[in-house]
């Protein structure tokens, strides 16, 4: 049956007593470990004597989830998962994607960060705070090894605002995403928070809140702040470590953006991120609708960063059919609860900007309306009728996070336009049954891009990350929907595609960056498919039994 390690050895394996690997996330296997496994790390007794397969480990933990009450408690269950049991947890969010994703990221992450303090209970990742100030670099040699790095200030959490130190669960919840949807290796994962103080009185007057009893910090020291947690984080990981911003406030997501990108490995997911799955969206849809993009006129209701990007991303697209930037730019309007923004889209918050208080859909002939405004529903049934009037095949997206904050629900949308409408929208919206047909909203979900672009820098090591990587992401989601996709109403892949979509988003990027000289990693390898495939994680549990060598054969039978 084999021969136990002695006590000795199993420290030499990193663990200080077999006890000690059931209590390691990343060696526990639970009940699938073999009598071997378990007679070698001196664990048989510490579990009960059946052994399960992985597969009804996973049948397991589905039942359980679905016999719940809601989705904060099947959160807390997972991330008690994540503790324990680490491949199990992501082997469940592989195989179940379309059930796990919305109860590890939007929109139940919403709900987790408002009560994070309450629920509160293992720290993940680090915080780092305003009177760390000079001591960044200390406080980032106190994780061992990072490739991807997921950081926020709490400013603005999804639809939620100014949530401070709660809002940790969206960096752990983003870098979950990158292990699950694109093969990332969590070990080379950490979700940073950026602790600056909160303006917000609930979170002030909190007796649990974990963070920072205080206002923002703002101006110089913000910045200088900022500064020195970027140069502590290349000094410590290296310039080839990515550092993605996440959730920041519009005042200050565009200027970090604008000042990093051409310095450090960054970019900013709500911006970038969003402007690239959208774009996507609105690739596939002229497939339905048998228009070129320039042949379109598109309306965005919100003027902050997630239109702004997608916006700006839309120029890049349209330059590359053939237009100038300015004849790009006539083809899209902003809007906001003010009216029609008429400034130049690259300077709407730098400069002040006029509106035009009575506005029409008619009058611009839109033919895209895309909602990112974060304010809950403004697409009224008047407005997506009219959108229906003026166009045969009209494009909705209500991009907002989460569920509460869309601009309409997809079934509004379907039943005001008679089912003639390209809908998306950024939070998962049940299927729509109108008029004999079943229609399957599209969810514009930052999670078809993020993981890929994660997986293209972190396997080869770019360096800087430039936009048009974002329009090249765009271009190859969007190249990944199929005419049966199509045709029941989606505009991106099923969910269920999404680790196949990520790793080949990951290889164009990759063949960019190595054509840019943009990529650190050499030399390139002659299949860079079959290598990034190769580096992504499997949720597959390992033999934990020691590995064995041969030896000499030739010894003598006595000494």
């Amino acid at each position: 049956m084999g021969t136990a390690v002695r006590d000795d050895e199993i420290s030499k394996l990193g663990y200080s007593t077999g006890y000690d690997v059931l209590h390691n996330r990343r060696a526990n296997k639970g009940l699938a470990f073999s009598i071997e496994e378990r007679q070698a790390y001196r664990i048989r007794g510490l579990l009960p004597p059946n052994i399960s397969t992985p597969h009804l480990q996973v049948e397991r933990i589905m039942e359980n989830l679905r016999k719940m009450p809601d989705d904060l408690t099947r959160y807390l269950a997972l991330g008690s998962l994540h503790d324990t049991n680490e491949k199990l947890f992501y082997r469940v969010a592989v195989e179940h994607t379309k059930e796990i994703m919305p109860l590890i990221y939007t929109p139940t992450v919403g709900l987790a960060c408002q009560k994070y303090s309450l629920i509160f209970l293992k720290p993940k990742g680090l915080f780092i705070s305003i009177f760390d100030k000079g001591h960044i670099y200390d406080i980032l040699c106190n994780w061992p090894v990072n490739d991807a790095i997921v950081v926020t200030d709490g400013e603005r959490i999804l639809g939620l605002g100014d949530l401070g130190c709660n809002g940790m669960g969206i960096p752990i919840g983003k870098l979950s995403l990158y292990t699950a949807l694109a093969g990332v290796p969590p070990e080379y994962c950490l979700p940073i928070m950026l602790d600056i103080g909160t303006n917000n009185e609930n979170n002030l007057n909190d007796k649990y809140y974990v963070g920072l009893r205080q206002k923002r910090v703002r101006g110089k020291e913000y910045d200088e702040f900022i500064d020195e947690f970027m140069q502590a984080v290349v000094k410590r990981f290296g310039e080839q470590c990515l550092i993605q911003f996440e959730d920041f406030a519009n005042h200050n997501a565009f200027r970090l953006l604008e000042k990093y990108h051409n310095t450090y490995c960054t970019f900013n997911d709500d911006i970038q991120g969003t402007a690239s799955v959208a774009v996507a969206g609105i690739l596939s849809a002229t497939r339905v609708t048998g228009k070129k993009l320039s042949d379109n006129t598109f309306v965005f209701y919100g003027a902050g960063e997630a239109s702004i990007g997608i916006a700006d991303l839309l120029v890049l697209a349209l330059e590359r059919e053939g237009l100038s930037t300015e004849e790009a730019r006539k083809k899209i309007f902003l809007v906001d609860s003010k009216g029609l923004i008429v400034k130049r889209i690259h300077i709407l918050l730098i400069d002040s900007v006029d509106f035009l208080l009575d506005f029409s859909l008619d009058v611009l002939g839109a033919c895209s309306l895309i909602g990112a405004a974060g304010q809950g529903p403004a697409f009224t049934r008047d407005i997506l009728e009219l959108m229906a009037s003026i166009n045969e095949r009209p494009v909705i997206f209500a991009l907002s996070n989460p569920t509460s904050k869309a601009e309409c629900t997809a079934c509004e949308a379907y039943e005001a336009t008679k089912g003639q409408c390209i809908f998306a929208s950024g939070s998962p919206f049940p299927n729509v049954e109108y008029n004999g047909k079943t229609f399957v909203p599209g969810q514009g979900n930052n999670s078809y891009i993020f993981p890929g672009v994660g997986l293209a820098i972190v396997t080869c090591a770019i360096r800087r990350v430039p936009n048009e990587l974002f329009y090249l992401a765009a271009k190859t989601l969007s190249e990944q929907v199929t005419e049966d996709d199509l045709s029941t109403g989606l505009i991106y892949p099923p969910i269920e595609k999404i680790r196949e979509v990520s790793r080949k988003i990951a290889v164009v990027l990759a063949e960019y960056a190595y054509e840019k000289n943009l990529a650190g990693l050499h030399p390139k390898p002659k299949n860079l498919e079959k290598f990034i495939h190769s580096q992504q994680y499997t949720v597959e549990y390992e033999n934990a039994l020691p590995y064995p060598w041969e030896g000499p054969t030739n010894l003598p039978s006595k000494l």
